[in-house]
């Protein structure tokens, strides 16, 4: 059963499993799918369903995915699922110890890498958007003062904003209402910085 909460990483085991580039990918895709086969994550990643179900096999040895109700009556296809309702990883959970701390700074530099590949994607891909969703599209940035928890309250709110519409757009979809709704990147980082 799919847990309603973020599942927090905790292990350097876990964190690499995940830290992969295409295993990062197919979390990614499987979450916004919410159930997906090999076959199917292979035509989105254009990787041989081999290799996809080898790469799915290793999130799931890590509790990352699980195998889903089958959606047809092909009793041969494997589905797959999140085992939760995201993940996150804290720095404090990986420092201390070198290994643990470069597990972390490569996943970060992945996953920051891979969020950046899908902005840059959509810089590229904006001409084909309509106008409606280039002028609904946000590009911010936001230079602030504050103390550090000042930044984690700020967190916090986000997080629940985000929370919020993401459970709307699930809920539309649970009950059928699709039109006008896409995937949504929204990407947050907030950090201090000196000049």
């Amino acid at each position: 059963m799919v847990s309603k909460e973020n599942r927090r990483i905790t292990d350097v085991g876990t964190l690499k499993a995940l830290a992969h580039p295409l295993r990062a990918n197919l979390y990614r895709l499987l979450f916004i799918h919410r159930v997906a086969t090999a076959s199917q994550l292979a035509d989105s990643v254009d990787e041989a369903v081999s290799l996809v179900s080898y790469h799915l096999r290793k999130l799931a040895e890590h509790g990352l995915i699980e195998e889903a109700e089958p959606q047809r009556e092909d009793a041969r296809e494997r589905w797959w699922r999140p085992s939760s309702d995201g993940v996150s990883i804290h720095d404090e959970d990986f420092g201390g110890e070198p290994e643990k701390a470069a597990a972390h700074l490569a996943a970060s530099r992945l996953f920051h890498d891979q969020r950046a590949d899908l902005y840059r994607r959509y810089l590229e891909e904006r001409p084909t958007w309509s106008a409606q969703w280039k002028a609904a599209s946000v590009d911010d940035e936001w230079l602030l003062r504050l103390t550090a928890s000042e930044l984690e309250e700020l967190h916090e709110e986000l997080q629940a904003t985000a929370r919020r519409f993401r459970d709307r757009g699930q809920a539309a979809d649970a009950a059928g209402d699709t039109e006008g709704r896409e995937n949504v990147a929204l990407h947050m980082y907030g950090f201090p910085f000196r000049t």
